[in-house]
């Protein structure tokens, strides 16, 4: 069967809510019902308006360290301040932008958001997100019987790249990679480092049709994607490799 992308449009909310009833309206107004095998990939944004996670920045007192790094990278010291806060390392960073890590996502500005958000509001990254992943896994499987992958995605900037690609930031119900060493490539050369990011592709995918802008498409449902089911609890480490053996950090000069 051919893989199958279907969006799932939703309301605005401006307030919390429960984001598994509202996936489930969402479903039932496009007339979805989910079966086994789908993969539901879910903006990391909207499960993080769902858990309150909104921060007005003009409340926020930043510290001395914030005042250095607002300084240092030409930004207000308060954004500075929220970005101290979610972040684990600060690799460093260019005006504007602060290249830093939380939770083994690496992203510009700790993943924070100012767009589709009110004035003078940021969106954080949600918290626990491969917990949420795993209990909407769940509560599926409850509701509908069917063993559904569940993925949130965030939207990223590629090195030397123009736009936006999806990431999986979490992910439950499905194998997130596929191992594919040992196996023969076109001539017959033996795969040594090669791992497909089964989690992401899907992401990617997803992220076309969910948009960048006033889309209001918090999830996609796609179908037949061939995606590996498992009931094993997806972890961190199932879906990042260590700075130290990161090219890219690596090759920038990595700081620990």
């Amino acid at each position: 069967m051919p893989l199958t992308v279907l969006p799932i449009k939703s309301t605005l909310k401006k307030e919390q809510f429960d984001l598994f009833e509202s996936l489930v309206i969402d479903l039932e107004n496009a007339n979805m019902i989910p079966v086994n095998g789908d993969v539901l990939v879910i903006s990391s944004k909207y499960v993080a308006n769902s858990q309150d996670r909104i921060l007005e920045y003009d409340k926020v007192v930043p510290s001395f360290d914030a005042e250095k790094i607002g300084k240092r990278f030409h930004m207000k010291s308060k954004i500075a301040e929220i970005i101290l806060r979610e972040s684990d390392t600060i690799f460093g960073g260019i005006p504007g932008f602060v290249i830093t890590s939380s939770d083994n996502i690496m992203a510009p500005n700790a993943g924070i958001d100012k767009s589709n958000t009110q004035s003078g509001t940021v969106v954080l990254y949600p918290n626990e997100p491969y917990l949420v992943a795993e209990h909407l896994r769940r509560k599926f499987m409850l509701r509908h019987n069917a063993h559904v992958g569940i993925i949130i995605t965030d939207s990223r900037l590629m090195p030397g790249r123009v736009g936006t690609v999806g990431v999986a930031i979490a992910c439950s119900g499905i194998e997130p990679t596929s191992d594919l060493r040992g196996e023969k490539d076109l001539y017959d050369n033996v795969l040594k480092v090669t791992f497909q990011a089964i989690a992401d592709d899907l992401a990617s995918i997803a992220n076309l049709k969910m948009g960048e802008g006033s889309d209001a498409t918090p999830c996609v449902l796609i179908r037949d994607s061939d995606a590996r089911l498992t009931d094993r609890k997806i972890r961190e480490s199932d879906m990042a490799i260590s700075y130290e053996q990161c090219v890219y950090v690596r090759g920038l000069g990595m700081r620990i």
